[in-house]
């Protein structure tokens, strides 16, 4: 996420036994993502520190559609494999004017159904295929599958704005 970015929100799961590759994990979510056929929807890899300034990078998959950022980590953590990922968008969004921009932001219209939707619609795309590859991964290994609470989103201020 950019330096100035709205969590709208955040999923996690620490899946206990299941070992993966990262990399092998982002191309089964990419090829999940790829079968919603989001409109607009573009995919990359973005690096993140782990910590300060000189401390080491972690790969993310980063899908994106207009305005709204989802970056996924899988990663081998302990004797499990992390998955998260956080939906977000740039604070003030109309950065192409950097003093009139938040003015303008801080004066508009809220939010109308259609945007909220959308917003909602692509989350539940890109979070039902990371449950798709996850689910995937745990049938295959013999794990037992993640409970309705372990498949559910956690929504942060989306409606407040």
């Amino acid at each position: 996420m950019a330096a100035r970015t709205l969590i709208i929100s955040h999923w996690y799961q620490l899946i206990e036994g299941l070992q993966a590759s990262p990399m092998e994990f982002y191309t089964s979510v990419e090829q999940a993502v790829e079968q919603w056929k989001i409109p607009d929807a573009k995919r990359s890899r973005v690096d993140w520190r782990e910590g300060g300034l000189l401390s080491a990078k972690r790969e993310y998959l980063r899908v994106a559609r207009k305005q709204y950022i989802f970056d996924i980590c899988g990663a081998p953590f302990g004797k499990g494999f992390f998955v998260s990922w956080w939906l977000g968008e740039p604070e003030g969004c109309l950065t192409g004017f950097p003093f009139l921009g938040p003015v303008l932001e801080f004066l508009g219209q809220p939010r109308t159904y259609y945007q909220i939707d959308t917003a909602l619609m692509f989350q539940s795309a890109v979070h039902t295929a990371v449950l798709e590859v996850v689910d995937g991964l745990t049938k295959a290994k013999g794990l037992r599958a993640l409970s309705e609470s372990e498949r559910k989103p956690i929504l942060r201020e989306f409606f407040q704005r």
